[in-house]
């Protein structure tokens, strides 16, 4: 058990990080802790936190460091092991965030249009497969959560138990009930695009799962698939210019997460549409003014979204050229508020605690970026410890006691720690 310098039992969340020449490019690897790393614990020792591990020197040589972070969180938790793999615990924790959550309906934060007194219904009425966790994309994204974490460990002790909750939900009558919902004239704007970004991207998780019952849920979810994919192509050619925000409505971000979709399933056209589209909205930017970083609210980065997507429709060389007129101060030593993990100030205020997803958007997005520059790019090392800043701060809030954040950070921290959308997640970019 860890200790603080008075000897009393402390609410310390562990973080464990592990590396060696075989996982030097992933946030799951960190063959660099450097610097960062270094400057955390002397932080955390200054401050009466012990940390405990050992630093290797020398890239290469195996590192197995256990970092205390002294927040309101989950105590004793290592959420990465050796071979840079989801913990038991951490599969744990993040289970049990969403199964929580996922048939709880109140609190509940509607955000469809009421066009008469009828529609003044319950969320399970109004949404029968996603009407917990607080709303409908949050409930959307925890389905995604255990469907990944299925995946990642099909045997783990939860998995019964994960199962059944999704086989609950993801039925063809259920989801004919959310077709119902999205078709009625006063909703057709209803999540555009954060919420039918994280749809798709469940789409994607269980389409590349070879599992019978997987399947199943995957068909179930096809008649509402197709309804936003055609309404995701028309918006785009009436959308004039991207949104530019820290939160739902970011254009890069639906965009980013809507073209790993259609790449996996095989929609060229819609993969070729969000790639034209991307060029229009993003290829000309250059100097984002990054000191505006971040607002009050923000869970992510407006910059850092924009360039994750365009790392995905940009080639190698194009994009680091890119990027270059885009941040050019990115990686090269450059101080700004933007590269600052941010503390939350209040977990129990559903939106300041906003900015514990923003570091771990940040991160996934950092690791991304850094994921798609060419090999020899020098900005590839210090773009990768910037992610793993972000991160680390990121996560000692994801289990901080409190439904503001609970029912939605475990999404942000397994995105985040599995590497999605590059060459290192686990389960194929």
């Amino acid at each position: 058990m860890n200790s603080v310098s008075d000897g009393r039992r402390p609410t310390l969340t562990d973080f464990r990080f592990a590396s060696d020449a075989r996982h030097g490019g992933s946030l799951g690897g960190y063959a660099r802790l450097g610097r960062s790393l270094v400057a955390l614990m002397s932080a955390l020792l200054a401050g009466g936190v012990l940390v405990q591990g050992t630093i290797a020197q020398e890239l290469g040589v195996p590192v197995a460091v256990t970092v205390a972070i002294s927040q309101p969180t989950q105590e004793g938790l290592a959420m990465l092991d050796e071979s840079g793999g989801l913990t038991s615990e951490a599969y744990e924790m993040l289970a049990s965030l969403v199964l929580s959550g996922i048939d709880r309906e109140y609190p509940n934060k509607p955000s469809n249009t009421l066009a008469s007194d009828a529609d003044a219904r319950p969320p399970r009425e109004l949404y029968p497969a996603f009407h917990g966790c607080f709303d409908w994309h949050s409930s959307v994204h925890g389905h995604w959560v255990l469907v990944r974490l299925l995946k990642l460990d099909p045997d783990h002790a939860r998995a019964t138990e994960i199962r059944a909750a999704l086989d609950r939900h993801l039925t063809e009558e259920n989801l004919r009930g959310e077709v119902e919902f999205f078709s009625t004239p006063a909703n057709k704007s209803f999540e555009r695009m954060y919420g039918w970004a994280w749809f798709l991207r469940l789409a994607m998780e269980l389409h590349t799962w070879e599992d019978e019952q997987g399947q199943r849920w995957r068909d179930s979810l096809r008649p509402l698939e197709l309804l936003l994919v055609e309404r995701t192509a028309d918006y785009l050619n009436r959308l004039q210019f991207p949104i530019r925000t820290g939160v739902h409505p970011n254009t890069a971000f639906a965009l980013g997460q809507i073209l790993d979709y259609a790449r996996a399933v095989n929609r060229p056209d819609l993969a070729d549409q969000i790639v034209a589209r991307s060029k229009d909205y993003f290829l000309a930017d250059r100097d984002y003014p990054d000191a505006y970083e971040p607002s009050g609210e923000d869970f992510f980065s407006a910059g850092l979204c924009e360039a994750d997507l365009m790392r995905r429709v940009l080639e190698p060389d194009a994009f680091a050229e890119w990027l270059d007129r885009f941040l050019p101060g990115l990686g090269g030593g450059k101080e700004s508020p933007m590269w600052e993990p941010v503390e939350v100030s209040d977990v129990t205020d559903g939106k300041i605690v906003h900015l514990a997803g923003l570091d771990l958007s940040r991160a996934w997005c950092l690791q991304g970026v850094a994921d798609a520059l060419p090999k020899e790019d020098p900005r590839r090392a210090s773009l990768e410890e910037l992610a793993r800043e972000h991160l680390i701060t990121g996560l000692a809030y994801v289990a901080s006691g409190h439904y503001e954040g609970e029912h939605w950070l475990g999404t942000f921290a397994l995105y985040t720690l599995t590497n999605v959308g590059t060459t290192q997640d686990p389960l194929g970019p």
